[in-house]
């Protein structure tokens, strides 16, 4: 038997997070699969119930499962908190202590909401990319102490990688770009930064070893310019830490919503961490208005990447497809002004569902 840790956090977490289950346990029916589901705090609730973002126990279960998803965390709620028990403090610390070193962001261009993209139609069209971010090292993993002097008046943050740090992350860009196009993009600042021109003697090392992969390097200035003016020029792009954290957000525009930006944590085994982009929304929380699109699309690469049920994660990924294309939608996105087709979170939910049966009866 398999098992799934769910995570549903703050706002809206519980929302989309319960929408997605009710998918995966859809499709494991359907499939004959045995899979248990198991539900954990973290982030502000369990600061409410624990008082810390991240209980022991969140980590115990999540060590022992196959995969966890996890909803959102945060909100002002919990502002006044200290940094160190802030609820992001949860999401940082369960991706330390699984070891989730490569993060995944599919970017792909839905053709009922690329009108509501700022970009141009024709840069838009077609767009299918994965930023392949490097999760645990770099710019934001070193303590507070040291990067605050003692008198106050000087700050230091140390951009530190190691060789086996970068192999890995690269490695798994590689071995994602042998899956799709063979076409890999390393981003990097290497006429400045020590750390880039290792990062880029690491790629240089393992490419002898996918030779049937294109590999360009882009210094991230020029990335985040082409990213906007050709992204369709993309397949799979790999970065460090920060700068992938910046691309991915300045990616996300290209889709026309951060509500359908899935993401997945991973590390060397099958084990990941999936997750919507988006944040907790508690101004929407409750109301039935939360997106699921983004989580349910997160559990599609949770049945790809850790239960190895490709099939199934295209079906997902095809029923999500075709109810925007029919026009429905949440009130968060915007499909040629088809007003009367804005559906709650149930009534979305329902129709990626039922549509996923339906594909999946007429294959049969």
């Amino acid at each position: 038997m398999k098992t799934i840790t769910v995570l549903p956090g703050d706002g809206i977490g519980p929302e989309v997070t319960a929408s997605a289950v009710r998918v995966l346990r859809s499709i494991m029916k359907h499939s004959q699969q045995d899979v248990q589901f198991v539900e954990k705090k973290i982030g502000g609730a369990a600061i409410d119930t624990y008082g810390t973002p991240l209980p022991q126990e969140t980590i115990d279960q999540c060590q022992s499962s196959d995969a966890i998803l996890l909803g959102a965390v945060g909100g002002p709620k919990w502002n006044a908190q200290s940094m160190n028990i802030r609820p992001e403090q949860g999401l940082l610390g369960i991706r330390k202590a699984m070891g989730l070193f490569a993060n995944l962001r599919p970017v792909e261009a839905y053709q009922a909401l690329i009108d509501s993209s700022p970009l141009k139609r024709t840069f838009v069209e077609n767009v299918d990319f994965v930023i392949v971010r490097e999760l645990t090292g770099g710019l934001y993993f070193g303590t507070p102490s040291e990067r605050r002097g003692a008198n106050n008046e000087q700050v230091v943050d140390t951009l530190a990688y190691s060789r086996t740090e970068i192999q890995r992350v690269v490695e798994k860009a590689f071995q994602l770009a042998m899956k799709r196009r063979k076409k890999l993009t390393s981003i990097d600042k290497a006429n400045v930064l020590e750390s880039s021109r290792m990062w880029r003697e690491v790629v240089n090392q393992l490419a002898k070893h996918y030779p049937e992969v294109t590999v360009n390097h882009q210094l991230v200035d020029s990335a985040a310019m082409q990213l906007i003016t050709n992204p369709g020029q993309f397949d799979v792009l790999v970065t460090e830490n920060m700068f992938g954290d910046i691309l991915s957000d300045e990616a996300s525009v290209i889709t026309g919503s951060l509500g359908m930006m899935p993401s997945a944590s991973l590390r060397s085994d099958k084990v990941g961490l999936y997750e919507p982009v988006h944040g907790s929304a508690p101004d929407i929380a409750g109301q039935g208005k939360a997106n699921p699109l983004a989580t349910i699309l997160s559990a599609a690469l949770l049945l790809r990447y850790s239960l190895d049920m490709d099939q199934e994660a295209s079906k997902i990924e095809t029923a999500v497809r075709e109810v925007l294309n029919q026009g429905y939608h949440t009130g968060d996105l915007q499909i040629d002004h088809q007003d009367d087709k804005i559906v709650n979170t149930t009534e979305i939910t329902d129709l990626v569902i039922n549509t996923m049966n339906q594909n999946s009866t007429v294959t049969q």
